[in-house]
């Protein structure tokens, strides 16, 4: 099964040097980066295998997926 790439670079490629930047410069979006990646892996890997995990929690990592991109997306179009 061909899977849709998640990351955050695909997700945001107008963003890729401000991503690489604030990975470098900020702490606390480098931690969200990290908690977005790691989620997104294990969601993907979870996918590929066809996981027996219950629709319900799939969609809980799904969705706690979609909140960190979300706050990572806020510090990504704030121009500060």
């Amino acid at each position: 099964m061909q899977l849709e790439p998640h990351g955050l670079h695909h997700e945001f490629p107008e963003f890729s040097a401000k991503i690489h930047e604030l990975k470098i410069k900020d702490g606390h979006f480098a931690k969200l980066f990290t908690e977005y990646d790691l989620l997104d892996h294990e969601v993907r890997r979870l996918e590929e295998a066809g996981s027996l995990l219950a629709d319900a929690e799939m969609e809980k990592l799904k969705l706690n997926r979609v909140h960190l991109k979300d706050k990572l997306y806020a510090y990504l179009a704030n121009p500060a």
